[in-house]
């Protein structure tokens, strides 16, 4: 077997964790462990990498402090055999005396994943310093999004990288294809006779996705304003559903989906600024971190299309904003409006359009809405025809979990490939280059009055419906 298969389908036998005493190990990677050795699937010991000295002791009370905040009850027994598999290696994780200590720790270990749950500007260096302690051979290597900052940034990085590792050892991670609704979305369309048919440019009239959180950016003014909702959520996360909505069906090969996600990024035309905008809520320039001139976007809005035989003429509507009037993700095809209705003595004009929503978020579901007679008169009505995902859910993985697992397995069906971080970025690169002007909008409500022009020709922007529960965490929320 070649080094580049063993690196795919070999069972991770170590993982080390980069950053794992930072905001996200303790929130998401130690949980997420923690869950994977409840369930059996945890296959090899975590060696943690942090600047902070801890004594393995107070590492591991740590680890109880993260799993106690993330789980409502705590199984002793799984917690003792998880925090058995915890050693801690403090340092500076781009210097090579680190990588000494750590070859020692790793032993003999031949399929070693290192997940860098650091800045992205700590990557590379990263990568290159345990390439020349001869550590990442038959290694994998996992980064957390965002992949740069824009399309010259996130090649830049992919050459740094490709200088020492393989493109089959990279593992680009982002939370949201591993949670559960989104993955759904291909089985709702291809397992389901009843949607197939008709998905497609001549009987859907839009598409629209919305990401809404009623929460501000809080404390986290500093990295926000560095970002923006463009980079943070719709380049990345938004833009593969968009991907999974609108591809054709998988045909089989190593990366089946992957292949028809970046066959559909490629026919997405790239952003017209004259039909996108910009929004911020009123009372952001006053969160730390913010500057007091700051031109980062809190709401996008923007139309794109699609140059492709299923979808032409369509327009894919997209909305993601902080400070909205609920928190929820969700995704809506909205049909043609029928002909009209040939009644004995009349024409009824149909005026409203059925539709099929899919809520990704804490509120995982689906809903059918078709038209009925109005019980009042001859007009026609809409009704719902909704699905919980709630039971399903609670079975289901959570997104670290499910990802943090198919890595220590090898497995890269939920892992984006270059290819397809780079035509996301060429879809929004308009926007960064010559982005509108920021519009204040209060909080509370849906953005800047001026991005209903967006989706006015195509009935409007549909709000979903309820509120999501309150989800402990942003990434949970999202």
């Amino acid at each position: 077997m070649t080094a580049t298969d063993t690196s795919r389908d070999s069972t991770a036998d170590a993982l080390v964790v980069f950053g794992i005493t930072g905001d996200l190990g303790r929130r998401m990677t130690i949980p997420a462990l923690y869950r994977l050795e409840r369930r059996g699937a945890l296959p090899c010991d975590v060696i943690g990498v942090g600047r902070q000295e801890r004594t393995i002791e107070e590492f591991r009370a740590m680890a109880r402090e993260a799993v106690e905040a993330a789980e409502d009850t705590v199984d002793e027994q799984v917690f003792e055999r998880f925090v058995g598999r915890l050693s801690y290696l403090p340092g500076d994780a781009s210097d090579p005396t680190l990588c000494e200590r750590l070859r020692d720790e790793l032993r003999d270990a031949r399929h070693p994943v290192f997940y860098l749950a650091v800045p992205p500007n700590l990557f590379a260096p990263i990568v290159e310093v345990l390439a020349e302690a001869g550590l990442t051979k038959d290694a994998r290597v996992v980064i957390e999004k965002p992949f740069g900052h824009d399309l010259a940034s996130a090649r830049q990085l992919n050459r740094q990288l490709l200088k020492v590792v393989r493109e089959r050892q990279i593992f680009r991670i982002d939370h949201f294809l591993g949670k559960e609704p989104v993955q759904d979305i291909v089985y709702l369309r291809f397992a389901n006779e009843l949607f197939e048919p008709t998905w497609n440019r001549h009987h859907v009239e839009s598409v629209q996705i919305t990401l809404a959180e009623s929460f501000d950016v809080g404390d986290r003014g500093s990295f926000y304003d560095a970002v923006g909702a463009l980079r943070d959520v719709v380049q990345n996360h938004l833009l593969q559903v968009l991907a999974l909505v609108t591809m054709e069906a998988p045909a089989g090969g190593g990366d089946a989906i992957g292949d028809r996600r970046l066959d559909v990024l490629r026919a997405v035309r790239s952003a017209d600024p004259a039909d996108c905008v910009r929004g911020q809520y009123a009372g952001y320039l006053d969160h730390d971190g913010v500057k007091p001139d700051s031109q980062t976007e809190t709401y996008v809005a923007l139309r794109l299309w699609i140059d492709n035989w299923r979808w032409t003429d369509v327009p894919v509507l997209i909305r993601a904003g902080k400070a909205m009037p609920l928190t929820s993700t969700e995704v809506r095809i909205s049909f043609r409006r029928p002909p009209p209705i040939l009644l004995t003595d009349h024409t009824e004009e149909v005026h409203r359009h059925s539709h099929v929503t899919l809520r990704i978020g804490a509120d995982a579901g689906a809903s059918i809405g078709v038209l009925v007679k109005d019980p009042a008169g001859p007009m026609a009505e809409p009704v719902h025809l909704d699905v919980s995902f709630a039971e399903h859910m609670e079975r289901s993985p959570r997104p670290y979990e499910r990802l943090l697992g198919d890595v220590l397995r090898g497995d890269r069906m939920l892992f984006p490939r270059q290819s397809l971080v780079e035509e996301s970025w060429r879809i929004v690169q308009p926007l960064l280059d010559d982005p509108p002007p920021v519009e204040e909008y209060a909080k509370g409500t849906w953005g800047p009055s001026s991005a209903e022009r967006l989706a006015e020709p195509y009935g409007g922007w549909r709000s979903p419906r309820t509120p999501t529960p309150q989800a402990a965490t942003e990434e949970e929320a999202r």
